[in-house]
């Protein structure tokens, strides 16, 4: 499956404020690692990535799952290392005649976009709310200047999400099922970022990995290597 183009979506789990931080943190290592490598990114929304370049499926698709930190909070008081979670969803770009949209199934919002401090960037609504009724499946773009722009990116999102959908049912329902083009589900957990210890476990090829901060900072490929091909 050739796919240059991909949505990574990163969300906080367990772990209240301190799951959100870690996962902006996650969103920030994979903004600076796809800098790196020179591949296309937009920030869709303040939690998705649009990421374009070759070869870049194949290195990120094995990144979906659930990403475990242990580390002293920022707004821990007493010095204690709290453990939380984010999930991390690679999702590739779908092509419309793979995940086929019946209009009528959509309700289209507009609003306006604004940036993270709440300012309006527009006075005219150009961002794009689209609910998929039969799912509630739900996503937002706000980031081209055009309400046109973002309705497309915000339909290529959905048609990301709902293939996802259709490939975890399968999983549920077909015994050993694994999809010909591979990709872990986003319930699994699959690595441990130890701040104390400075070191990152991958769970599924049983490696550790020193030098923490330099991977939060980007420099992720030592893992992408060993990890693109399981």
């Amino acid at each position: 499956m050739e796919v240059n183009t991909i949505y990574l979506e990163t969300r906080g789990a367990t772990g209240g404020d301190e799951a959100k931080i870690w996962a902006d943190d996650l969103c920030r290592m994979y903004l600076r690692y796809s800098q790196k490598r020179n591949w296309k990114v937009t920030s869709v929304s303040e939690s998705v990535l649009q990421i374009s370049g070759q070869g870049v499926w194949e290195e990120l698709k094995n990144e979906s799952g659930v990403h475990r930190v242990q580390r002293i909070p920022t707004t821990e008081r007493h010095g204690r290392i709290h453990t939380s979670t984010a999930s991390v969803a690679v999702l590739p770009e779908i092509k419309e005649e793979e995940v086929n949209i019946n209009p009528q199934d959509i309700e289209m919002q507009f609003f306006h976009a604004s940036s993270k401090g709440g300012q309006n960037v527009q006075k005219v609504s150009t961002a794009v709310r689209l609910i998929h009724k039969p799912t509630g499946l739900m996503v937002a773009t706000q980031t081209e200047r055009f309400q046109e722009q973002n309705r497309k990116i915000a339909m290529d999102l959905l048609r990301a999400k709902l293939w996802e959908k259709q490939e975890e049912e399968k999983e549920k329902t077909i015994a050993g099922y694994r999809s010909a083009i591979g990709r872990g589900m986003r319930s699994e957990k699959i690595r441990t970022y130890n701040f104390p210890q400075d070191r990152i476990t991958d769970h599924r090829i049983k490696k550790s990995f020193g030098n923490l901060e330099g991977i939060l900072d980007g420099n992720l490929e030592k893992i992408t290597n060993l990890t693109k091909t399981i």
